[in-house]
């Protein structure tokens, strides 16, 4: 049962993944039509500088939550955390983009750092 279960959550997530590049973040709905074209949308003022900072705050809290719950995770769950970060790179034929590559290589230190954690809270 165990292996039919782990069976089905890898196809879940293999499912998941091919939707990532088809839907371009589609919503319950399909594609975000605008979103996905990366078309400006008119109705959204600039952030102000106050919320910026919030935004920071909370990326940093979050980020913070994520080490943590890595932490505690699996070894698969760890290696698949990598293998996201490696799915999401550039591949051959691709044009490199700085901030995918940036944020692929910020998933593997993130991993890494609740690995340093995981050592530390064990001894």
């Amino acid at each position: 049962m165990t292996d039919r279960t782990s069976n089905s959550t890898e196809k879940q997530r293999l499912m998941a993944l091919a939707r990532w590049d088809t839907e371009g973040g589609a919503g319950p709905d399909g594609p975000q039509e605008g979103i996905a074209r990366r078309e400006v949308l008119p109705d959204i003022p600039p952030l102000t500088n106050t919320e910026l900072v919030q935004l920071r705050v909370r990326v940093i809290a979050l980020e913070n939550l994520i080490i943590s719950l890595l932490a505690d995770a699996s070894d698969l769950q760890l290696i698949r955390a990598r293998e996201m970060a490696a799915y999401i790179s550039p591949r051959p034929g691709v044009t490199h983009h700085a901030l995918t590559i940036h944020a692929a290589a910020h998933m593997v230190d993130i991993v890494a750092r609740a690995q340093h954690f995981r050592i530390e809270s064990n001894e």
